[in-house]
């Protein structure tokens, strides 16, 4: 997107460009005026123009108007930011992160090798930084590109659609964050002693799923239930897994696990669909707020959240973890409460409180799987 450029109703088709193709941003000539109109085509479009019409709204929400620490964490209630790296830490969202942090800390604990030294400490801080600020930041940052027309009617104070951040350097960030992940995943391997650079591997099909999640001809996001899934199984499944790999080994049971937690991820992704009904509908786009409507949506959201976690801890319970299985439901508790406190209440204005709320009880829960796997080991 050219810098001088608002995307604003743009068509569909326009979302399908490569962001991997650097390029000059494109010049327009105006088509030449006939004078070919009868005399009353003339002066109704004389009338036309002396018509006083409204101004057209603010694409973004003045200085004032919006929280400078929501700016720098990338979510709604932003003020209007043009310091450019205060701009492209709003496109990599970091409170994105930490649910990736924690899934690396999660897969360290399952590993039973980790250990409290400075090497192994280092470690899991490169792969935090690989999993959060990198690949998350990617999957952020190549996620608005593509979404941009959908943002020009949901969030038109964005970054790319409010033009303040330019198409060449959006492209530039998308592949710095993609080469420097893939790189750390790479260095991770070698420091581990790998030699089968699994940590690599993951990091790859990781970045894969976010581009095709994103973008066409597959563009995953288009059907609520796949997308969210690829969703759930990027932020939950993939940082553990990388986490365990780096100190341990992966067995089938915890591959099992961390994809059946990948569908409370489902549910948690269905949690952000809602603000953006209006503008999936549009154009064409299957979410689960928009195929169900809102009532079915927000129940699907929920089970999806709680079930899972009630299965993990009859799993917990099944494999003589009974304490582990018990606080597990513990956590779940709260997160209830705060579902029908918030959520089912109004999904749309209390997302982020819910989220605020219910979450943390939610990840707390990973760790408690995490550190019954280990015991098992």
């Amino acid at each position: 997107m050219a810098s001088s450029t608002l995307y604003g109703a743009s068509s569909i088709a326009a979302a399908s460009r490569n962001p991997f193709r650097f390029r000059s941003p494109a010049v327009r000539s105006p088509s030449p005026r006939r004078l070919t109109r009868r005399t009353s085509m003339i002066t109704a479009i004389e009338n036309d123009a002396t018509e006083v019409r409204p101004a057209a709204p603010e694409k973004a929400p003045a200085s004032n108007g919006g929280s400078s620490f929501n700016q720098l964490l990338g979510i709604k209630g932003a003020a209007r930011e043009t310091d450019i790296w205060k701009v492209r830490l709003q496109l990599t969202k970091p409170v994105t992160w930490p649910p990736l942090v924690w899934g690396v800390v999660c897969g360290a604990a399952a590993s039973g090798n980790f250990h409290w030294n400075v090497e192994d400490v280092a470690k899991s801080i490169v792969c935090m930084i690989m999993s959060g600020p990198f690949l998350a930041g990617y999957t952020q940052t190549i996620n608005d590109w593509y979404d941009r027309d959908i943002d020009a009617i949901n969030e038109p104070y964005r970054p790319i659609p409010s033009g303040a951040i330019s198409e060449n350097e959006v492209i530039t960030q998308i592949w710095l964050l993609l080469l420097g992940g893939l790189g750390l995943g790479a260095l991770l391997d070698v420091w581990a002693g790998h030699k089968f650079p699994t940590v690599f591997y993951l990091a790859l099909g990781g970045s894969f799923v976010s581009y095709i999640y994103s973008a066409p001809p597959l563009k995953l996001k288009q059907n609520g239930w796949i997308g969210n899934f690829a969703l759930g199984a990027s932020y939950i499944s993939l940082p553990w897994l990388a986490g365990q790999a780096l100190f341990g080994t992966l067995t089938p049971d915890i591959i099992i696990l961390t994809l059946l937690y990948s569908i409370a991820g489902l549910g948690v992704g269905i949690v952000n669909d809602f603000k953006s009904i209006e503008g999936d509908k549009a154009l064409g786009l299957q979410s689960i707020p928009v195929a169900f409507g809102m009532d079915t949506a927000k129940w699907i959201c929920v089970g999806a959240i709680d079930i899972t976690q009630i299965s993990v801890a009859s799993y917990l319970l099944g494999t003589g973890k009974p304490f582990h299985a018990l606080a597990l439901l513990g956590l779940l508790i709260p997160q209830v409460f705060f579902q029908i406190q918030y959520f089912l209440k109004d999904p749309v204005k209390y997302d982020v409180r819910y989220q605020a709320s219910a979450q943390p009880f939610l990840v707390l829960g990973l760790l408690v799987t995490a550190l019954a796997t280990n015991h098992c080991s």
